[in-house]
């Protein structure tokens, strides 16, 4: 007798559980979907983030909206993503760093590579050398001459400690043997008015974080070519760093667990949406270009990113143990 009831309970707890997906698949999204963007407001990422919403609220028939929860290197939204419902009402979008970076920098970060759904990455921000329009570096070989010549480090800003610009403008110092000191901030705007106050030598933002300005002057490219908004900035490894860091890898993010359903939905949204004009615009704004990779190819490259940043953030002593 005891095993047709098992059976039977098993049988129907299997038909509850199809039932219960079914039934929000069916109904998803049926309210609007909050997008954690875990960097500061009206950056390139935020730029970029904005416009993906925007896209993605037209596929989904739902309002896709951006909140901005900066601080302690993009971990305190990602924390949140991590302990939301996995039922794709509140996604992440933005750098990897909090993933691939932070839990070698930030004490308490409990997330890993795996604790995330990877819906697409839609581009990769590459950072750059930058000075002020009046500097007296003209171009990036009169930089690199001056801070290997001189017994007085230049000093140099980046978006944070362990952020993509510092990471890379630390891989250039060590190439190179140039003699520079760095100065985070929390973010390009932050370091942006100092930098024209002249109070750094060069700072190393996100190619999206001055675009169009005409008070800066980008010297060098950390890629391994050139890019096509700027044709006539040297990449880095033409002056000679061979291995350029990975740029920033930029994604939508779930909490792990998502129905099915509803992650096929957004992995389709999300590849619609950036061959959208507005997100063509807002890419174009930021001298950005579209990088995209499905959800699968993402978390591959987020975690092989995640085991490249921990050998670097070793290397250079930087990690919070």
């Amino acid at each position: 007798m005891r095993t047709p009831s098992f059976a039977a309970f098993a049988s129907a707890f299997v038909l509850a559980l199809v039932g219960a997906t079914t039934a929000h698949a069916q109904s998803w999204p049926s309210k609007p979907i909050e997008l954690i963007v875990p960097w500061t407001p009206g950056g390139g990422v935020d730029i970029i983030a904005l416009a993906m919403a925007q896209s993605m609220s037209d596929q989904l028939g739902q309002k896709v909206f951006v909140t901005n929860r900066e601080g302690a290197a993009g971990t305190i939204g990602f924390r949140a993503l991590a302990d939301a419902p996995a039922d794709g009402n509140l996604l992440g979008a933005g750098p990897a760093t909090p993933i691939t970076n932070a839990p070698y920098l930030v004490k308490g970060v409990r997330h890993t590579p795996e604790s995330f759904d990877y819906i697409c990455q839609y581009f990769e921000n590459v950072f750059g050398v930058v000075v002020t329009k009046g500097s007296k570096f003209a171009t990036a070989k009169d930089l690199i001459a001056a801070a290997q010549a001189s017994s007085v480090k230049l000093n140099y800003g980046s978006p944070g400690v362990g952020s993509i610009g510092h990471l890379s403008a630390e891989t250039m110092v060590d190439a190179l043997k140039l003699s520079a000191q760095h100065v985070p901030f929390r973010g390009d705007a932050a370091a942006l008015p100092v930098l024209l106050k002249g109070d750094l030598d060069f700072l190393v933002p996100a190619l999206s974080s001055v675009r169009g300005r005409d008070d800066v002057r980008v010297l060098a490219v950390f890629s391994n070519e050139r890019q096509p908004t700027l044709p006539n900035v040297p990449s880095v490894r033409e002056l000679g760093v061979t291995n350029p860091l990975v740029q920033g890898l930029n994604g939508i993010f779930a909490p792990k667990g998502l129905p099915p359903a509803t992650k096929t939905a957004l992995e389709k949204a999300c590849a619609t949406a950036v061959k959208s004009d507005v997100v063509a615009k807002a890419m174009n704004n930021t001298s950005q270009v579209v990088a995209y990779l499905t959800g699968d190819q993402f978390r591959a490259r987020a975690i092989a990113d995640y085991k490249a940043k921990g050998d670097l953030i070793r290397r250079l002593g930087l990690e919070n143990k």
